[in-house]
């Protein structure tokens, strides 16, 4: 169970280190709230039915991930997935405010 656990914090550190800008204005209680809720839910999965269904949510959330930054962004909205960039077209899909 706590290697499914570890393999899903690592990805989030990772994540957050290269990824975190993208989360400016997301608030820190939301922040933490996933990272809590994904880790619950890996630990209690790999606890019930062993670490290679507790890292499922895992796959299937980077699987989402990848689809979302390679087609859904570029071909719905103008926005390239990795840069964000335009950034006015990103904020607008978040729903922030480009002031500041």
């Amino acid at each position: 169970m706590w290697m499914a656990v570890a393999i899903t914090a690592i990805i989030f550190a990772v994540g957050n280190i290269l990824f975190g800008h993208f989360e400016e204005r997301t608030p820190k209680w939301r922040r933490v709230t996933k990272v809590a809720l994904v880790l619950g839910l890996v630990g209690i999965l790999s606890e019930r039915f062993g670490p290679a269904w507790g890292l499922f949510p895992v796959a299937l959330m980077l699987v989402a991930a990848a689809v979302v930054h390679f087609w859904w962004l570029p071909r719905r909205y103008g926005i390239n997935g990795l840069t964000g960039e335009p950034k006015d077209k990103y904020y607008a899909l978040r729903g922030w405010d480009r002031r500041s």
